[in-house]
């Protein structure tokens, strides 16, 4: 697998982690970097993780994997883009802080959810019998630069239109979870 070819499917894999970071950044009132460090060290770093668990778990498991890795991401990303849309109609008429708290917890499941993908990358690379740690450096840092472009570009619009990015940001991650769910069945 050529460089160009990696980069590629880096940025395809990476594309829903750009849009839940965009999503993260809406929730901000102005770019908060350390808040933006961790949100793409969590999507790079799950995106360069989950190749290398798919490359090892190889073909062998790959028929149970496929069989319920849709519904999991599905279910994370309606889960949290729900919650997000109910906090935002809540918030809406108070008065909601200027700084930025991460959830944790939040933040490893979209991390997960966002990811699936990826192993299934995983498994392709053993196949190809391509350099699987040079491939998940790749994801990993494609994944990382978008990740912090996208919160960047939520937190630009966040603060101006707060309660109605919340609710778009989170019919964004329930559409992300259902367009996950209807590729496996296609």
């Amino acid at each position: 697998m050529s460089i160009a070819e990696l980069v590629f499917i880096a940025i395809g894999l990476s594309m829903d982690a750009f849009a839940v970071s965009i999503c993260k950044g809406l929730e901000m009132k102005k770019t908060n970097i350390s808040a933006s460090l961790t949100i793409a060290l969590f999507f790079g770093g799950f995106q360069a993780f989950m190749p290398f668990v798919g490359w090892i778990l190889g073909t062998q498991f790959q028929k149970y994997i496929d069989s319920f890795d849709h519904w999991i991401a599905f279910i994370l990303l309606l889960y949290i883009g729900g919650k997000m849309i109910k906090e935002s109609v809540e918030n809406s008429e108070r008065e909601v802080s200027v700084s930025y708290s991460i959830d944790y917890n939040e933040l490893l499941f979209l991390a997960v959810a966002t990811s699936m993908d990826a192993l299934a990358v995983g498994i392709t690379i053993a196949f190809l019998n391509s350099n699987i740690l040079f491939s998940c450096v790749i994801i990993g840092i494609v994944t990382f630069v978008l990740s912090i472009l996208g919160v960047r570009i939520g937190a630009k619009f966040g603060g101006r239109f707060e309660k109605e990015a919340g609710i778009v940001g989170g019919v964004i991650l329930s559409l992300i979870g259902l367009k996950i769910l209807l590729e496996h069945f296609m």
